[in-house]
């Protein structure tokens, strides 16, 4: 049956006013479709928690030793490479002798010449001292005549004249004998200078061997050649520093570690402490060692200071090489049988409806072990429940519970389940803006 045009008439304008009615509803913002928050849940849980400073370092043999040349000249023979193990005094490279043999054979011949020099300054020597003989034993004898000539002159047997030559001959007798005495003193010094040319000679000599002896290169420790840095036929100078020829590792079956650890984590750092690392030579691997020293002298790179952190490790395989980078956890602290908490359920903090944070009160300060912290539980009502909690170590991943009323096996609030935390609501707009 067909409507009426005038009820027709009539029909439309509610329609459109239904229709109207309709979208103003779903427009508001009383109608909320916004899902009930709902929650991740960990627990609270006992069980052991190691405390540990992460960081990266450098292996390294515990002692290496640079063999240089004390003296310049050519190679001549390498008998050590790369790789090589060598003993302590065994020889590892020999430099061209030629130059040095030489010098040492010119010394020997000069020693020889001072040594000829002093042997005749000691023979010179002894015939002046015969000539201060004879010349003490004419001066008596010519003392003795002229007490004889001054006796006779007085008894008037002899003349004068005769008393003045025998005076003349006694004044040039003791002038002989001083002339004689101050040649012997010369000798002296001659046979002196010529000991002392002896002894510089003969130092010259050990020291020409001394450098012939250098030619050899052998190596002071027992241990692995790690390092060549030069071939045969290559001219090292030694003028102004030795040249490293070889760097030799001692022993490769202990090695050593050199973290660098950061300003804030040093002071947890202790000798003795344990240290695990792993290197990317071997990722499924880890590797043990212990803390042997912490060195006081800091380094700064970009502002950052680190301070270098020494470990001892052994190496039984050989496994780990010199230069290998280690990233190492250095256990500060271990602790048995404690009860942790997540380290997400620390961070987390719930919403009110309209998305902001909700407000706690500020909390009187605590006193006791640890720092404060603060976790939520689920009420009987659903509803978050901050619990205050007394804080000690942390492993990165979960935080030792020193105090709070918290149990183990309590479920915490680690976060929300995507999608249904509480978000802002959409400011409601008047029907029909923007159309």
């Amino acid at each position: 049956m067909p409507i009426p045009h005038r009820l027709e008439r009539l029909l439309a304008p509610l329609l459109i006013l239904a229709l109207a009615a309709a979208a103003l509803f779903y427009w508001q913002p009383w109608r909320s479709d916004a899902p009930k928050p709902q929650y991740r849940l960990g627990e609270a849980e006992e069980g052991r928690l190691s405390a540990a400073v992460s960081a990266s370092g450098t292996l390294a043999a515990r002692v290496t030793v640079q063999v240089g040349s004390q003296v310049s000249g050519q190679i001549a023979q390498l008998l050590a490479d790369f790789n090589s193990p060598v003993k302590k005094g065994q020889i590892i490279a020999r430099l061209d002798p030629a130059a040095f043999e030489s010098r040492v054979a010119q010394a020997r011949a000069e020693l020889a010449s001072a040594r000829s020099a002093e042997r005749a300054a000691r023979h010179l020597l002894e015939v002046r001292q015969a000539e201060l003989e004879r010349a003490r034993i004419a001066l008596d004898e010519a003392a003795r005549n002229l007490e004889r000539k001054r006796a006779l002159v007085r008894e008037q047997f002899l003349s004068p004249a005769e008393l003045d030559s025998a005076q003349a001959a006694h004044d040039s007798a003791r002038e002989q004998l001083r002339l004689a005495e101050a040649n012997l003193r010369a000798g002296a010094d001659q046979l002196e200078a010529a000991r002392a040319q002896v002894v510089q000679r003969a130092a010259a000599l050990r020291q020409a061997e001394v450098e012939l002896a250098h030619t050899v290169i052998r190596s002071p420790v027992d241990g692995v050649v790690i390092s060549r840095n030069v071939d045969v036929g290559q001219t090292v100078a030694a003028s102004l520093q030795a040249p490293v020829l070889f760097t030799i590792a001692q022993d490769l079956r202990h090695m050593e570690v050199n973290i660098a650890v950061d300003e804030a984590d040093v002071g947890r750092v202790k000798p003795g402490q344990k240290v695990r690392f792993t290197v990317d030579a071997y990722p499924g691997e880890r590797f043990n060692g212990r803390v042997s020293e912490i060195r006081k002298a800091a380094q700064t790179v970009n502002n950052v200071v680190t301070y270098s952190v020494m470990v001892s490790a052994d190496n039984p395989d050989g496994k780990l090489l010199p230069g290998m980078t280690a990233n190492a956890r250095i256990l500060t602290d271990e602790r048995e049988r404690v009860l942790k908490v997540p380290n997400e359920a620390l961070r987390f903090r719930p919403l009110n409806p309209d998305g902001s944070p909700v407000k706690l009160e500020v909390r009187a300060r605590e006193e006791g072990p640890g720092i404060p912290g603060r976790v939520w539980v689920l009420a009987p009502d659903g509803q978050p429940r901050p619990v205050s909690l007394r804080l000690g170590v942390s492993d990165g991943k979960a935080t030792e519970v020193l105090a709070g009323d918290l149990r183990a096996g309590t479920q915490v609030i680690l976060g929300y389940v995507e999608g249904t935390e509480p978000r802002p609501k959409r400011q409601a707009r008047p029907f029909g803006s923007g159309l």
